[in-house]
């Protein structure tokens, strides 16, 4: 016999999605010359969502680079986990793409070359390579320089070359270390914007570690603030700004963002 009950039953709970990498209990320690042992990071937990722009700042010596090593896997952890697309995460990935300090491009190939040595390196399909190669050097705004060589190129259009070389592989997960440091500040200002428009092109989840709090702020949908070494997280910011143009820098609410997480260094002991 049939139920005459109409009412509808409550649609189970969504599962949580899986976060795109998380860090939990993480702690790192180096051996220093003289024997001593440093701790560079301490009981770090955080993780972060698919798609997610997460920006990592601290002062010099924090941990900030050994954390993007750790995750990036060119480096292990003393102790605790990490977790990538929820599996454990403890060696190098196809599924991770990294830009570091300087693009460390190769001055005997050209540009179109040295975009696909992550691709050659793997074993990719020449053809297939090539093609998102060619798609990736348009998205970063260097077609036309394919044929270039890196010595031709200014630190800026370098840096580009280095980010599409990360992306060649269609990367899940881009990690930054301080990706411009190095530029003048009006490159470093354009290329925060056309990072900005990289990402809503295409998807990627972006973790990105600087000395810059401003970078920070204008960058991340949420900023890491870390404490002088051992690094641990102090301050886990969710950044609600409107749209992200260079006007957005000028305004009360960006100054309020820099100034409480400058306010957290300062406690901590991280800025002088």
């Amino acid at each position: 016999m049939f139920s005459t009950d109409t009412s509808t039953a409550p649609a189970p709970a969504a599962a949580p999605a899986t976060p795109a990498f998380r860090f939990d209990g993480l702690h790192k320690t180096f051996r220093s010359k003289d024997g001593g042992d440093v701790i560079a990071l301490h009981d770090v937990n955080f993780h972060v969502s698919r798609g997610e722009f997460v920006t990592v700042v601290g002062p010099s010596g924090c941990g900030k680079s050994t954390l993007l090593r750790i995750l990036a896997g060119l480096d292990r952890a003393s102790r605790g986990h990490v977790e990538l697309g929820g599996r454990e995460h403890t060696g190098p990935s196809r599924d991770i793409g990294v830009v570091f300090q300087a693009p460390v491009l190769l001055p005997w190939r050209n540009i179109l070359d040295n975009v696909l040595v992550p691709a050659q390196i793997q074993g990719r399909d020449p053809k297939a390579a090539r093609e998102r190669a060619m798609h990736y050097l348009q998205m970063v705004g260097l077609a036309g320089f394919e044929t270039k060589y890196p010595n031709e190129l200014s630190g800026g259009m370098q840096q580009r070359v280095g980010i599409a070389r990360a992306l060649v592989n269609d990367p899940m997960l881009l990690l930054m270390d301080e990706p411009f440091g190095a530029l003048d500040a009006m490159t470093r200002e354009n290329m925060n914007v056309e990072l900005l428009k990289l990402r809503e092109r295409t998807g990627a989840t972006i973790m990105l570690v600087t000395h810059s709090i401003p970078e920070a702020v204008f960058l991340g949908d949420r900023v890491i603030v870390m404490s002088p070494r051992p690094g641990r997280v102090t301050q886990v910011i969710d950044v609600d700004l409107p749209a992200r143009t260079l006007d957005v820098i000028n305004t009360e609410r960006f100054g309020a963002y820099v100034s409480g997480i400058r306010a957290n260094l300062n406690a901590s002991g991280g800025l002088d």
